[in-house]
């Protein structure tokens, strides 16, 4: 059976570990960088764990990224979340709106009150409106007055020319 991508070259064969392998923690894989110095670490820590408190093994645990280790400044504009506990929060207590999310609102509430002045026809624009579609309707009115007429007149000549 074939084992890997690629045909095998005398240099180098793959070697994949199969499952019972992997389960028996048995594979022919040599270990990496990283889990040697993770058996490294964990052999410093029990080394240590008995001379040192509570304290300093914390410290050991959290790693500085970068420069946070050697340079400790404050910045002023980092916001640091504040936990709150429940028994702690106020529920009476009302948060202000930032400028942006009254605006909205007001905008919100302006509008809905134009929307019903414009439903009472209290507006300009609604009076505009009203008077254009009372002026349509007696202009369609009109023409179809004109129209019964004209029907009317064309029968009413039928009727002669058929006498």
């Amino acid at each position: 059976m074939g084992r890997g991508k690629f045909k095998s070259k005398p240099t180098g064969r793959r070697q994949f570990s199969t499952p019972e392998d992997m389960l028996a923690g048995t594979s022919n894989r040599p270990r990496t960088f990283r889990q040697k110095e993770a058996e490294h670490e964990v052999e410093e820590n029990e080394e240590t764990s008995g001379d040192e408190s509570g304290e300093e093994s914390e410290e050991e645990t959290s790693k500085n990224k970068g420069t946070q280790g050697i340079i400790e400044i404050e910045n002023p504009n980092l916001v640091k979340t504040k936990n709150m506990k429940v028994r702690d929060v106020d529920v009476g207590k009302t948060t202000e709106l930032s400028r942006r999310e009254r605006e909205e609102i007001e905008k919100q509430r302006a509008h809905e009150r134009y929307m019903r002045l414009q439903e009472q026809g209290k507006t300009e624009q609604a009076r505009k409106d009203l008077d254009r579609l009372a002026l349509i309707r007696q202009q369609r009115a009109d023409a179809a007055k004109k129209r019964e007429e004209e029907k009317a007149a064309k029968e009413q000549k039928k009727a002669e020319a058929r006498k």
